[in-house]
């Protein structure tokens, strides 16, 4: 596993763990002094971020195992599963407080007690939400340097992106929270405080069905980007000894790093010429064409040398496909 990408991870999730844990205590605690609907979601939620940012970083460290005799290919897919699990929290549980505490507000509202250090406290959580969003993307950015704009969500680290979507709407939240107090200030009327409640939930419910839809694609195994394909097939059959490239298949065992399988049919023509190299057909028949034992004795040492002469070749062509494109991992190449 890349060294620099387990510490793009360990950055952007860690801070994000301080940041939450930090914010979602400050948030709880002027709860319970104010009895606001919206501080108490927001509190929520950010306890939610906690949690499932701390589940991100056991999955980040799971990851990093050794492969095994039961497990070839490494435990990689481990933070997929938890970035899902973390998504499935936030969906079944923390929305759906959220949802249940709003909707009971809204049905039985509450005297709430909103003061200026209110609006103080969510400033200081917009200002710790914001920085730990920038550090996230600036993650991002940092380790997609060499995608197109438009991909860089899509192939971004789940782990990392976990956290740019709910810093994301931590901050949308906090901005909502500070509106609906501010209309319940200035209206004395707590149902405008239980309706931004109400509003975040749904923002909670996007964010987890994006997630979730994410690191479904992730667990299955999302293909090879398809540019990356048409090259290397381009590169394959550039070769002499491949006539053409047959059944590729790929699969993502880690971010930038992929399986592809595939088959391929023989050039006649380029293998006879890798074959005869020095003109060893010529040498040979000078040696044999006297002798009918001799001619089979060449016939059983050329059906040897053949498969090795293929192999050979192959192993170079992986190489280059290595070389050109390091998130190739793993490859297998079938003669069809």
């Amino acid at each position: 596993m890349n060294k620099t990408k387990q510490q793009t991870w360990w950055i952007s999730v860690f801070s994000a763990v301080i940041g939450n844990t930090i914010i979602a205590i400050i948030k709880f605690l002027w709860f319970l002094a104010s009895w606001s609907s919206s501080l108490f979601s927001e509190s929520i939620h950010s306890f939610a971020d906690t949690a499932n940012q701390a589940l991100l970083m056991i999955g980040v460290k799971r990851s990093t195992k050794q492969a095994t005799d039961a497990f070839s290919y490494g435990y990689k897919k481990e933070r997929f599963l938890r970035a899902l699990i973390s998504a499935c929290g936030i969906f079944f549980v923390w929305a759906w407080v959220t949802t249940y505490h709003g909707i009971t507000m809204i049905m039985s509202p509450g005297e709430i007690h909103i003061s200026q250090r209110t609006f103080i406290i969510l400033a200081i959580s917009l200002v710790i939400e914001s920085t730990t969003l920038w550090i996230a993307l600036n993650e991002i950015k940092k380790a997609s340097t060499h995608r197109k704009r438009k991909l860089v969500l899509e192939y971004a680290d789940p782990i990392t992106l976990a956290v740019v979507y709910e810093d994301t709407i931590g901050v949308a939240g906090v901005m909502i929270a500070i509106t609906g107090l501010l209309f319940s200030y200035i209206t004395k009327n707590s149902v405008r405080d239980a309706i931004t409640s109400v509003i975040i939930w749904i923002l909670l419910w996007c964010m987890a069905i994006i997630l979730i839809n994410k690191n479904r694609k992730l667990l299955i195994g999302k293909s090879i980007p398809h540019e990356i394909k048409e090259e290397i097939i381009e590169l394959m059959e550039h070769d002499d000894i491949i006539e053409k490239v047959l059944d590729f298949k790929s699969t993502m065992l880690d971010m930038d790093t992929y399986h592809i399988k595939c088959e391929i049919e023989c050039n006649g023509t380029g293998l006879l010429k890798e074959i005869n190299r020095n003109n060893f057909l010529k040498n040979e028949y000078e040696e044999v064409k006297e002798s009918y034992a001799d001619f089979l004795e060449f016939c059983i040492d050329y059906t040897r040398r053949v498969p090795r002469i293929i192999g050979t070749r192959i192993d170079a062509i992986e190489k280059k496909i290595k070389d050109k494109f390091p998130q190739v991992r793993h490859i297998d190449i079938e003669i069809n």
